[in-house]
């Protein structure tokens, strides 16, 4: 695993001993199996219920708050490939209302299985984001560790 950092580039990659379709699905649809609830990762921790991706370019990246799935929309969904790439944006709640990042995440079969990249651009629409592009790469490799943990 590895982490990157550039001038406005945050991010980092694992390899995981699966085939790119069942990375994406354990990626997506699984996200509340592998983002740890006791972590620091929340927008709201005293709501926070978990994540849901609603499957289709144009749907919503949700911090769930409660039963009926909504909450916070941590952004929307640019790229829905299945087994190959995924792309959305990306907004902390304490953020101004127009500093939006974009995540991409690529899923490349190698020999082991699949390498997940995950990139975040835009940090120079935060205040402070290329300070803190840093930080969210180090985020990005803990984030893609559970991942790989809980894919075995």
């Amino acid at each position: 695993m590895s982490a990157t950092t550039g001038a406005a580039v945050s991010g980092a990659e694992v390899v995981v001993a699966v085939d790119p379709a069942r990375a994406f699905e354990a990626f997506t649809a699984e996200i509340d199996n592998w983002w740890k609830k006791d972590s620091p990762f929340w927008m709201d921790k005293d709501r926070r219920l978990g994540l849901r991706f609603e499957p289709y370019v144009g749907g919503r990246f949700i911090e769930v708050y409660d039963e009926n799935g909504e909450g916070y929309e941590i952004g929307r969904i640019t790229a829905w490939q299945p087994g190959e790439r995924l792309a959305y944006t990306w907004r902390q709640s304490d953020w101004p209302e127009d500093a939006i990042t974009n995540v991409e995440i690529t899923f490349e079969p190698v020999e082991d299985g699949t390498r997940l990249r995950m990139r975040q651009t835009g940090w120079e629409r935060v205040p402070g984001g290329l300070d803190i592009a840093k930080g969210y790469s180090e985020g990005a490799a803990t984030l893609l560790a559970w991942y790989a943990e809980s894919l075995g």
